[in-house]
């Protein structure tokens, strides 16, 4: 079935529908055109009038919102957890690497001060 020819349809259900509620048919006659049951007409009645409702309820202006993908919703939530972890991790890094030269600095400092303190022995030693 084309696009146009569902149109066309919709356009001649809701032609009944408007003159079966203005009072020009009844609801027997729309059905009998339309070729359907009369449940079934009310049926497609009720959905147009609620279709017509709802587009003409006041919106707020603007693009509507999208609606968020529940998974993309997840994966956006599990990629910033693993960004808070990375940055962490980076962080613990540095620190480690700063506190290892810290650590050679203090190595040295004693190395020296160890090699100094024998060398004042062993001039000591000598006199």
């Amino acid at each position: 079935m084309s696009h146009s020819k569902d149109e066309e349809r919709a356009r001649e259900r809701a032609a009944v529908v408007f003159a079966v509620r203005s009072g020009r048919i009844t609801a027997e006659e729309g059905a009998k055109r339309l070729g359907v049951s009369r449940k079934t007409y009310y049926e497609w009645e009720r959905r147009a009038l609620q279709a017509m409702t709802g587009a003409l309820e006041n919106k707020a202006p603007g693009r509507p919102a999208t609606p968020q993908d529940e998974e993309k919703q997840r994966l956006q939530q599990q990629i910033a957890e693993l960004q808070n972890k990375l940055f962490v991790a980076e962080k613990t890094v540095e620190v480690r690497d700063m506190l290892h030269a810290y650590e050679l600095q203090n190595a040295g400092k004693k190395k020296s001060a160890g090699e100094s303190l024998e060398k004042k022995r062993k001039q000591r030693k000598k006199r």
